[in-house]
């Protein structure tokens, strides 16, 4: 993918299972919302294109995908109501079953209230919610969700992960743009994680922890992890810590020398690194910190 001189996107292809939930990855400016505006034709690609059940994705196909952009499109001095209704009849629902599909949902995430407030009333995570509702009113098949959580608080994050999750059962596949590593590896079957316009990981979850190796401990505590040679840490919060262990240490040795350091040690749990700790990696300290079909879907772009 080509803007003018420039190259975003390089000879990236990667494949999304039926049914699955995929994790696209990446740091702000890596190229993922490009990637996915040139899958869609909302751009036009240099090259590629984006395959579902062995054709060639087309407009026809569009009233069976639901595309949450990270830019939100919604009619800010119409009611919730009107503008969910509106977008229902434009999915080819009737005003009826668009009225008690919105009535519905709304309630759900606690907006009943809300129902004849005009969107530009509402708090940024609420549009976020009415966005997601019109999102998924057509039971698409495949779902594509650019930064979905953006704005919200963990309550609410966890509202949306379960209606994302509810989705996945009813035989949705979604694809999950996020920052967001806790989310990923609560729900994400495989990942693919791009940087610099190029697929940096592709695989399962264990598949690109087992390529960067390493064995991490989850440290839940009170007081000060001293430096050690048996450990880095890397992520240190108030009460929270993750040590990658170097080759040949054990666990339970750690685990004393924590204790005879005067740490109280209130969870301890060995595990491969995780996916905060690999994304710091290939990202950088800087970059985290700034961040950013019938199904099976295959994609071919550059």
């Amino acid at each position: 993918m080509d803007f003018g001189a420039q190259t975003v996107i390089r000879d990236l292809s990667f494949d999304v299972h039926r049914g699955e939930t995929f994790g696209f990855l990446g740091s702000n400016g890596s190229g993922k919302t490009t990637t996915i505006r040139a899958l869609l034709g909302i751009y036009r690609p240099t090259a590629g294109t984006l395959h579902i059940d062995g054709r060639v994705f087309s407009d026809t196909y569009g009233a069976r995908l639901g595309y949450l952009p990270e830019e939100r499109g919604l009619y800010k001095k119409e009611s919730v109501l009107d503008v969910m209704v509106y977008f229902g009849r434009l999915k080819g629902l009737t005003a009826q079953a668009a009225k008690e599909y919105s009535c519905g949902y709304l309630d759900r995430v606690d907006l009943a209230d809300k129902a004849t407030v005009r969107l530009d009333k509402l708090s940024g995570g609420q549009q976020q919610k009415i966005q997601l509702g019109v999102t998924i009113m057509n039971d698409p098949e495949l779902l594509i969700l650019d930064e979905p959580t953006k704005g919200f608080d963990p309550v609410n994050r966890r509202l949306l992960m379960d209606i994302i999750e509810d989705r996945k059962k009813a035989g949705a596949t979604v694809v999950m743009v996020t920052h967001q590593m806790e989310e990923v590896e609560r729900l994400c079957d495989r990942i693919v994680l791009l940087k610099d316009g190029e697929a940096e990981a592709y695989g399962t979850i264990d598949e690109v922890q087992n390529q960067y190796g390493g064995r991490t401990v989850r440290l839940r505590y009170a007081g000060t992890v001293p430096p050690s040679s048996a450990y880095d840490v890397v992520l240190r919060e108030t009460n929270y810590a993750e040590l990658a262990l170097h080759d040949g240490v054990d666990e339970a040795d750690v685990l004393r020398s924590l204790i005879e350091a005067s740490v109280t040690v209130r969870g301890f749990v060995a595990a491969k690194r995780s996916l905060e700790d690999i994304f710091i990696q290939v990202y950088g300290e800087a970059d985290h910190a700034a961040g950013s079909a019938p199904v099976p879907a295959g994609t071919k772009g550059n």
